[in-house]
Order: structure tokens, then sequence, then C-alpha cells
């Protein structure tokens, strides 16, 4: 698999061991090489980047890597933030994340992240139910982290208004699955996929899944962490 935009980071050899960062809205998941269970702790709205950092070391001591690999729960342009994301504090973009850590960092989208480790084939479109909606498309092996959260939807509200956490609440889930339903059949449409991939937090609370659809687990993030660093990316 390629990737579309290129990632951060400049080692050469693809590293033995590797810690997995997936950052989102309500908790920090990481997992690393050799590791039967990963750890977890709390982000939210006044988690920074530095203190980001400052929890993983003191969480993770004890585990060995090589490298880091990083879902970030927004816009990443050639393996940097590009926009501060919605559900944490402020300071990601501009950090240096190698220097930080000490080790050589490769960030991509958390959507896509997961994208890359549940794509089997074909056209794939990942969509992430959680506190917000991500989204990826690969097409043919190549990643193509998208925005689709923010696009209008419907009523002067966005896909993610209707299918983000906050929906749930306001919808009720009833109405939240059928919203659900809805857009995964016209965003399949519209991008002509040939698989669909539903992941995150709320992707349990489905009862039946949409027409070739198919559930995975937040794991998905752990493969593709170690996905990222090989290469090419398969």
């Amino acid at each position: 698999m390629r990737q579309n935009p290129s990632p951060m980071g400049t080692q050469a050899r693809r590293p033995r061991k590797v810690l997995v960062l997936d950052v989102g809205g309500t908790h920090v998941k990481m997992r690393a090489s050799g590791q039967s269970a990963g750890r977890q702790f709390d982000s939210g709205p006044a988690l920074t980047a530095e203190q980001m950092v400052e929890k993983v070391q003191a969480l993770s001591r004890g585990w060995r890597y090589d490298a880091i690999s990083i879902g970030y729960p927004g816009v990443v342009l050639h393996g940097k933030p590009v926009v501060e994301p919605h559900n944490l504090g402020c300071g990601w973009v501009g950090f240096d994340y190698e220097k930080a850590f000490g080790k050589p960092v490769r960030m991509i989208n958390d959507a896509a992240l997961q994208a890359i480790g549940s794509y089997k084939r074909g056209r794939m479109l990942f969509l992430g139910l959680g506190t917000g909606l991500g989204s990826a498309l690969i097409v043919d092996g190549v990643i193509a982290p998208t925005e689709l959260a923010h696009l209008p939807y419907k009523r002067g509200r966005s896909y993610e208004g209707y299918v983000g956490e906050r929906a749930r609440k306001r919808l009720g889930t009833k109405k939240w699955r059928k919203a659900v339903d809805d857009v995964v059949e016209r965003l399949s449409a519209a991008l002509e996929v040939d698989d669909v991939v539903i992941g995150g937090g709320n992707a349990r609370r489905l009862q039946r899944l949409p027409k070739n659809a198919r559930r995975v687990s937040n794991s998905k993030a752990f493969i593709g962490g170690l996905r990222l660093w090989q290469t090419p990316i398969t």
C-alpha cells in the first residue's frame, strides 16, 4: 500500500518495534510491538500535544520501541497536523513530535490509520463513528485521507452533525442508526467503493450493518501503525 501524502519521518530502515498512538477526543490509546495488551489514558478538550507526550512517556515506561506512529484526529498534510483538533486542547500544530519523543515519528489522520489496518483490496471507504466522524479512502492501495465530516448534509447540518456522538444524543440512538445507514449509502454511491468499513467507538451501537459494510475494532489502528512503517506499506 502506498500513501498520499507521504508520512513524516526520514528513517530509511523499517524499525523493529513501533509504538502506535491512536489519539481520540475521549482517550489516547497506545500499544507497542511485542505487547499483548494496550494502555490508554483520558484525553479531552484540555489535552495539549506536550501533555500527551508526557503521559505517553510515563505510561509506556518499560516498553521498548524504535519509532512511533500517531493517528491524529484532524487534518494531516505531509505528515504534520495543519489544523488544531476540534475535541482537544491547543498546541498540536507546529509541535516537534520527533524532538519531544526522541524517536522517529510518522503521523497520519486517525481514520486513515484505521483504514490502513483494515484494508484488503480495491476501493475501500473507512468511516469512523466516534466523538465525530472520521473518514479515509483507499483506492488500489493508495491511501487518501478525506475530510467528509464537515461537508453539508441536510437541514443546515454536516454529515458529522447527524452521525457524530452529539448527534446520537440529540436524535436518539434509533434515529441516529437510520442516519448512519443513509450516510453510508450516499457516500458509498458517490465514491463508487467496493468495500465499506465502519470503525470507531460507536460502531458497536449499530444493531445491523448497512449494506456491503463490515465492522472493525479499534485494534485495526495498531495494525495500521505497524504498516505505516513498512516500505512499501502492504
